[in-house]
């Protein structure tokens, strides 16, 4: 067990990217701010405790925390060896979301599962660290056969479409689609040909328009995001407010705390659209310094994943900061209505200890490659 920890390479010295650290610090304790702000009222209200939301999101920071500290140090070769039972284990808790008595069903989607009495954790958050890890251990290790259909494209695309129809039924539909969204750039990083690339649009797009077509809420979500006052009081209600939430804020915001709209204007505002409430309360100066912390954090991770020394390390990095980066981008462009709704997160700010947990955890592996990645020149 101790050569899990052990530096990747005896004998030389190893640092981690100091700035990368403090961005990912600095956006979990804004984040976690943030949150008890924008919960407090909605927790008062609907549980009788302001901190409902806080002391659940506090107590998965700090597993998350211990979490990151283990992932950044940890020997990723230590890791690979164990990429079959970790996509087993993933695929498994994703089943048992449907088992009865272990599963958890919220709003007829099937997406958690009971962690004791009170708590609960999503497994589709643990998919984001699993396949993009399975896809750089399995591309890294077939790159002479990486366009060979059967032995170098097949596997990899089973296992993405494995995890996408685990999670699309499980009512998670923007997920499924992020998750695989993500993989396909993993491809396109590895060297797979463009043919590959056009042969599965062409058979995936018309499917995944059948998936949006079939289900009324998507279909309403799109139709409302097309023709705005559609439906201003249904399907459009939330982008709606969530726009006055994020206007009203002007240049410098409320104040911490004084935000007024996410009382009972903006429905979710402390979970998936809980950047209204940051804009709101801390202003466009405040949205300036949150895209700051995000594209330092964008930057100095594609640059631990540029100077990695192998091809494993690079697509892990590139994969990972990407599926940080672009569900932060996903959620703004959600909140301020640019793309149709859709139930994804802000990675660091909205309540959802998994996602918290899961975020740390995978930054923790980016601190890790960061630090591997630059031992040649200390």
């Amino acid at each position: 067990m101790i050569q899990a920890f052990d530096l990747e390479s005896a004998g030389r010295k190893s640092r981690a990217d100091h700035v990368l650290i403090a961005a990912i610090l600095l956006l979990t304790g804004v984040g976690l701010v943030t949150l008890y702000s924008a919960s407090y009222a909605y927790g008062e209200r609907f549980f009788g405790k302001g901190l409902y939301f806080i002391t659940r999101q506090l107590l998965y920071g700090f597993v998350g925390l211990g979490v990151f500290f283990v992932a950044s140090w940890i020997n990723l070769e230590y890791l690979r060896k164990l990429i079959v039972p970790m996509v087993v284990v993933t695929a498994v808790l994703c089943l048992l979301t449907f088992m009865p008595g272990i599963g958890v069903t919220k709003n007829g989607a099937a997406r958690w599962i009971r962690i004791g009495s009170t708590n609960t954790f999503q497994p589709s958050e643990l998919v984001k660290l699993t396949l993009p890890f399975y896809l750089a251990h399995i591309f890294s290790k077939k790159q002479d056969r990486i366009n060979s259909l059967i032995s170098g494209i097949l596997p990899p695309t089973l296992i993405t479409l494995l995890f996408f129809f685990l999670i699309y039924l499980q009512n998670n539909f923007s997920t499924a689609l992020f998750v695989a969204a993500n993989a396909v750039f993993i491809f396109y990083l590895a060297g797979v040909r463009y043919r590959y690339f056009i042969s599965g649009a062409i058979i995936l797009a018309p499917i995944s328009a059948f998936l949006v077509l079939t289900k009324e809420h998507r279909l309403r979500r799109v139709i409302s995001f097309f023709i705005p006052d559609w439906e201003p009081l249904g399907a459009g209600y939330q982008v709606h407010s969530s726009l006055l939430s994020i206007g009203s804020g002007g240049l410098l915001g409320k104040g911490f705390g004084q935000g007024t709209r996410k009382i009972a204007s903006v429905p979710e505002i402390h979970s998936d659209f809980i950047f209204s409430s940051f804009s709101e309360e801390a202003g466009l100066a405040g949205v300036f310094l949150f895209f700051i912390l995000f594209v330092v954090f964008a930057i100095h991770g594609y640059r631990a994943a540029i100077k990695s020394k192998d091809m494993f390390r690079r697509l892990l990095g590139f994969g990972l900061v990407t599926m940080i980066s672009s569900q932060a981008l996903l959620n703004i462009a959600v909140v301020s209505g640019a793309v149709p709704a859709t139930g994804v997160p802000l990675p660091f700010f909205s309540a959802g200890g998994s996602s918290l947990a899961i975020t740390l955890l995978i930054a923790g592996l980016i601190v890790n490659i960061s630090r591997n990645g630059e031992v040649d020149h200390v």
